[in-house]
């Protein structure tokens, strides 16, 4: 597990979940990708990072989810943001209009499902 003073990661079966706190905004989003990105190892399906806990999010967080989904599309790796209905994270989210870029869910748990399930290809027929 990997700790950052807003940062808690912790991966497990390939998918990594990153929980976020606190204010996420220009004085500290640089320093969050860099703890993001060195928490995702070469070989993991994807990225969940959990917004559940964010008080703030300003233009810097947003478009620091921004990289992180185009950066880890070069490694081919998922990126799934949770952001809770009523939170003000989605709402932020949906006034930057990246509900229609990102891939939002309302649970970690619902996150991680979808990030396992398409890594699994079509069953292949018996030889």
């Amino acid at each position: 597990m990997t700790q950052h003073p807003n940062v808690t990661i912790a991966g497990d079966d390939g998918v990594v979940v990153a929980s976020l706190s606190g204010e996420i905004d220009l004085s500290n989003a640089a320093e969050i990708t860099d703890a993001l990105l060195g928490g995702v190892p070469n070989d993991a399906l994807g990225l969940v990072i959990d917004l559940s806990e964010v008080s703030y999010l300003d233009s810097a967080g947003v478009r620091m989810l921004a990289e992180l989904d185009h950066r880890l599309g070069w490694r081919a790796q998922v990126l799934r943001v949770v952001a809770p209905d009523a939170s003000r994270s989605r709402r932020v989210l949906e006034i930057a209009g990246l509900e229609r870029v990102l891939s939002l869910d309302t649970s970690v748990v619902t996150a991680r499902s979808s990030i396992e399930e398409s890594n699994e290809g079509p069953e292949l027929p018996p030889d």
